[in-house]
């Protein structure tokens, strides 16, 4: 059996990493991010590669993020440079600067030169990336700073590896500035990452209940807000509209913004609402997206969670978000009694 080459055994030079919240939590706005994106600095070569030198890099393998005891790890310029032998050179994402500290972060996507071969075990896909956690098995267990560095980085890594040709004349293209474009060689365009608008609704009736749906591909008692895709020519608020109507058979009015969040899988942006509708009587499921549809008071959803009778989108998600902030918003309701769903797969 292949011998599973691990990057950080030959150099274990894991940088460590102090959340910015807990160094200065109360120096900018709720509403900024904490790692200033200095687009600027991406035109100039030298810049970066002097950034480089004293950066906190993500090891990325095939999207997959370095971590380890459910935080983010990182690595430095040196260590990438000892991983040669390794890995091949991959791509490198200048993810930003620190607002607080000025601290330098990227991302290096890559993936083995001699790739392990599968020896046909259960145990091969945990050990090939050992080390390693996708997103989706990380994402609930960072904080808001980690988070959104792992966001940018998978959203990037996503792109790149799906948009590898000029949409033009078919030509391979390359990564520049930084990783946020991609060049073509032959005609000189350039191809900037796309995102996804889609929105994701809390359904409220006059009684402050909320209605959730299931949906056949989630994990069984999974329930969760009405999302969809924005449309050409669609507004926001008309989507909300034809996404709570197709899905689960009520009108929505009253429609309100909350919040957006990236969802890079692979390249989305939620754009998160609130709707009353007046009608809750017709709530149905349209039988193929939503298979059933459940409305909850907070003392519903309070037992729901505690017999198991649910599970919760995992904390990660804006739709999590919404369901504790309308659970809380009533004196003695808290967040502990909604424990569970915090990973995504139960």
């Amino acid at each position: 059996m292949q011998e599973i080459p691990r990057g950080y055994a030959h150099c274990p030079r894991l940088v460590a990493f102090t959340p910015m919240s807990a160094r200065n939590p109360d120096s900018s706005p709720a509403s900024l991010s904490p790692i200033n994106r200095e687009s600027e600095f991406r035109t100039d070569a030298a810049k970066l590669a002097s950034l480089w030198k004293s950066a906190h890099i993500i090891h990325m393998v095939d999207t997959r993020l370095s971590a380890a005891d459910d935080s983010l790890t990182f690595i430095d310029a040196a260590t990438v440079t000892a991983l040669s032998d390794v890995f091949v050179a991959g791509d490198r994402f200048f993810l930003g600067i620190g607002r607080d500290d000025n601290q330098p972060y990227f991302a290096w996507h890559t993936t083995w030169i001699n790739p392990p071969e599968d020896d046909g075990t259960e145990e091969f896909e945990k050990r090939k990336y050992e080390g390693f956690k996708s997103l989706r098995e990380l994402g609930g267990t960072l904080d808001a700073d980690e988070l959104a560095l792992a966001m940018h980085a998978v959203g990037l890594a996503n792109w790149h590896a799906t948009h590898t040709h000029c949409t033009r004349c078919g030509a391979p293209t390359v990564s520049d500035l930084g990783g946020s474009v991609r060049v073509c060689p032959v005609d000189a365009t350039q191809h900037h990452p796309r995102t996804d608008p889609a929105v994701i609704v809390l359904v409220k009736d006059k009684d402050d209940r909320i209605l959730l749906g299931h949906q056949p591909i989630w994990p069984d008692k999974r329930f969760s807000t009405f999302a969809g895709f924005v449309e050409t020519g669609e507004s926001f608020e008309e989507c909300v509209s034809r996404e709570v109507f197709e899905e689960a058979g009520v009108y929505a009015s009253e429609i309100k913004y909350l919040t957006s969040q990236p969802w890079p899988f692979p390249a989305s942006i939620m754009i998160a609402f609130e709707a009353i509708t007046h009608r809750p009587e017709e709530a149905r499921p349209d039988g193929t997206e939503i298979t059933e549809v459940r409305w909850f008071s907070r003392d519903e959803m309070k037992k729901a969670v505690a017999t198991a009778d649910i599970l919760l989108p995992p904390t990660m998600s804006v739709a999590r978000r919404m369901i504790q902030s309308w659970y809380t918003a009533v004196d003695g309701y808290t967040r502990d009694q909604l424990r569970g769903g915090e990973s995504w797969r139960p």
